[in-house]
């Protein structure tokens, strides 16, 4: 079942100003309009009163240029030497000059590629692409949070091309609630578009626009890089700094870089980690009863099916198994192929062996979530163990794992889950209902790492 958004009421239409007048000209509004109209039909508007959102979001170019697969690096919005590459490559497959600069016409060849590729099922969509418009005029967000708290979002988009300075718009939007029709609750927007360069120039002054008091979040859509000065700024004065490892196009090297935040003292939360909730608490189920609590230590095997296209869900709840587990990571390897197949070892407490594979597969219609689970297997070479189950979002994914030797799995469980939950959007409006370090998701990270970290050793 689709959920449907709110109506949404603009109290004030995206407007450009200069950067130095944004608080003056968001205080015009509400002067102007948050009382009621001149005419006295407008219902009261309540201004944002519950947090500041700053959203990191580069224009599309980057995230289709990944999706497409001409780019490898990293989502920063910079125009460096391998988007220009990404770009020349595309070029030259039109038949355009090759001068590696982005424009509207290589970005509409780049939507109509990727939207063939997802109608395909060739290739999936690995930023969650056109999940929000970096220009101004979406109050998608505002959909999803300010139906619960109005608050305030500072969208910053770093564009791909010339330095011209800095472009600002501040608007204001309203979902109108069947509820509470009688009382707007109003999402403040300032956008400050630019390039990677010019934003930083402004940095200084983006932590002044958070309101003070209250939460301050900071939703990253890009590489988080502790070497960037915006990020590194933005930061250091945030409550939580949200990213989304299914957007993440160089996953295992940006996990490690996100326990390098951590570790670094950054409190930081993974809206891709709370897609595996529901996975977490029907494995822990699976042995409440004292039985089969008593078999955990017999479980010597597992394995784990993803979407292909992003391990981090598969990585991370591995991660979170072996550290409720106190299982120790001691080899890593994979190959690459029809399946992505990732192969580790780990030790328990009691010095058992343990086995674990990652399996990616190619699924005919990729879903909105690249890397999404598809099925969990934990067993054991103990044929006397009571520890074996079974964990599945669809009969395909049982089957497969029932054909690899899984039939005698003494638990079968069916894993579903809204789509409309599954989406940044709706994970975020629950992401900023709390704030600050998360143990269970840090402790986990840091296994997670310590998997991915033999892997670079070898």
């Amino acid at each position: 079942m689709v959920s449907q958004a709110p109506t949404v009421f603009s109290l004030q239409a995206p407007k450009d100003i200069s950067v130095t007048e944004i608080e003056a000209e968001l205080s015009q509004i509400w002067q102007s309009y948050g009382m009621t109209g001149t005419d006295g039909t407008l219902p009261a508007a309540t201004r944002a009163t519950t947090f500041t959102l700053v959203v990191y979001e580069p224009e599309e170019t980057q995230y289709l240029l990944a999706a497409a697969g001409f780019y490898h690096g990293p989502i920063d919005g910079i125009l460096g030497p391998q988007m220009e590459a990404a770009l020349r490559e595309l070029q030259k497959k039109h038949g355009l000059p090759e001068t590696g600069i982005p424009t509207p016409e290589i970005l509409a060849i780049l939507r109509e590629e990727v939207a063939k590729h997802e109608s395909g099922g060739t290739a999936g969509n690995p930023a969650g692409i056109a999940s929000y418009s970096s220009d101004g005029k979406s109050p998608k967000i505002a959909d999803e949070i300010a139906s619960r708290n109005p608050c305030r979002i500072i969208n910053l988009s770093p564009l791909a091309g010339e330095d011209e300075g800095v472009k600002a718009q501040v608007s204001a939007y309203c979902p109108i609630q069947k509820q509470s029709s009688s009382t707007l609750v109003c999402c403040e927007y300032i956008t400050l578009a630019g390039t990677p360069a010019a934003l930083e120039r402004i940095g200084g002054m983006v932590p002044a626009l958070l309101i003070g008091g209250l939460p301050k979040f900071l939703w990253w859509k890009a590489t988080p890089d502790l070497n960037n000065g915006l990020f590194k700024r933005l930061a250091a004065v945030c409550n939580n700094v949200i990213v989304d490892s299914c957007q993440f196009n160089e996953p295992e090297t940006d996990l490690l870089s996100s326990q390098s935040l951590v570790e670094a003292g950054i409190p930081l939360a993974d809206l891709n980690w709370r897609r595996l909730s529901a996975w977490q608490e029907l494995a822990a189920e699976a042995y409440d009863s004292p039985q089969r609590r008593a078999a955990l230590g017999e479980i010597d095997r597992v394995n784990i099916d993803y979407e292909k296209g992003n391990p981090a869900q598969g990585l991370m709840f591995l991660g979170w198994l072996a550290s409720r587990l106190e299982w120790l990571p001691v080899s890593y390897q994979k190959e690459s192929g029809d399946y992505d197949i990732t192969k580790i070892q780990l030790v328990g407490k009691d010095q058992r062996p343990i086995e674990a594979e990652l399996a990616g597969v190619p699924i005919a219609s990729s879903g909105q979530i690249i890397g999404d689970l598809i099925a969990l297997r934990l067993s054991s070479t103990n044929p006397e163990a009571n520890c074996g189950t079974l964990i599945c979002t669809e009969t395909g994914g049982c089957m497969r794992m029932e054909t690899q030797g899984g039939a005698q799995s003494a638990g079968l469980f069916q894993q579903v889950s809204s789509l409309s939950e599954q989406k940044a959007e709706s994970l975020l409006s629950k992401q900023v209902q709390r704030w600050g370090r998360e143990a269970l998701f840090e402790e986990s990270l840091a296994v997670t790492a310590q998997i991915l970290k033999l892997g670079v050793r070898n």
